[in-house]
């Protein structure tokens, strides 16, 4: 489903500030493989999300989604196919329109011909999906985005990434500015829709021990590239204490990251 091949990006090269992020990243993601992501900061992982979404090409490499080589695509073409989700609530959703508003501006990407009203069976779709959330949000539908909570909001904004299945979901920390009760409901409705929809999806945390628990692999990413791939059996009965411990192995060092660490 997602192929990364080789792919290197360096931010202001030739100058003072020259700094390479990607080095020679490598990557393959079969149809509904869900990969958490972990790593210090500057590892490159949000880097790497840039780079799948398009929001900047890569100098060398070459990204594939579905068979389609989408390297030198745009942003805006693919955002058809990859559904993404920041860190901040308040991204990704427009605060002055309202949440039925909010949700038809990606499901009225499958209509043909123009249809700009928000229909009656629109609505219907939208209170069913809105009520899965168990926050009584199906009820307020004309409430403007922008007067709901956080978690309220990145719900919605889930939501809207999945509304129209995208063929890759980007899930760039998104459950880390919420408070704990909040994030472990949003993890529980990201875990349903994604098994139910089969979305091939990429989920970047902070916490080691979700990261073995959700999803089908974990990878640990380090200066610039994969540096560990767990999955399968071994995924299975890994500790957290014995993933440091791999990491090590691998860099020769201990992971140095406090946020990591104390998660």
């Amino acid at each position: 489903m997602l192929q990364i091949r080789n792919i290197h990006k360096t931010f202001a090269p030739g100058t003072a500030n020259e700094k390479k992020v990607l080095k020679g990243l490598s990557l393959h993601l079969a149809h509904g493989d869900f990969a958490t992501i972990i790593g210090s900061n500057g590892a490159g992982k949000s880097t790497l999300f840039n780079a799948i979404a398009g929001t900047f090409l890569t100098d060398e490499g070459q990204i594939l989604i579905d068979g389609e080589d989408m390297t030198f695509k745009p942003e805006t073409y693919r955002a058809k196919v990859i559904g993404r989700i920041f860190q901040d609530p308040m991204k990704g959703t427009a605060p002055d329109l309202t949440i039925e508003q909010n949700l038809a501006i990606p499901y009225a990407s499958q209509k043909k011909g123009l249809h700009p009203a928000i229909t009656r069976r629109d609505r219907e779709v939208f209170r069913e999906a809105l009520a899965r959330l168990g926050m009584g949000l199906e009820d307020r539908m004309k409430t403007k985005m922008g007067l709901l909570s956080g978690g309220q909001r990145q719900a919605v904004t889930l939501l809207m990434a999945v509304i129209i299945t995208p063929k890759i979901l980007l899930l760039d920390e998104h459950t880390a500015a919420l408070d704990p009760l909040t994030a472990e409901k949003v993890f529980k409705i990201t875990r349903e829709v994604v098994a139910e929809k089969g979305i091939t999806t990429l989920m970047i945390t902070h916490n080691i021990a979700s990261a073995l628990e959700l999803g089908n692999r974990t990878l640990m990413m380090d200066d610039g590239n994969v540096v560990l791939d767990i999955q399968g059996e071994e995924r299975k009965s890994l500790t957290v204490a014995e993933l440091l411990q791999k990491y090590r192995e691998v860099k020769g060092e201990m992971l140095d990251n406090d946020r990591i660490l104390l998660s």
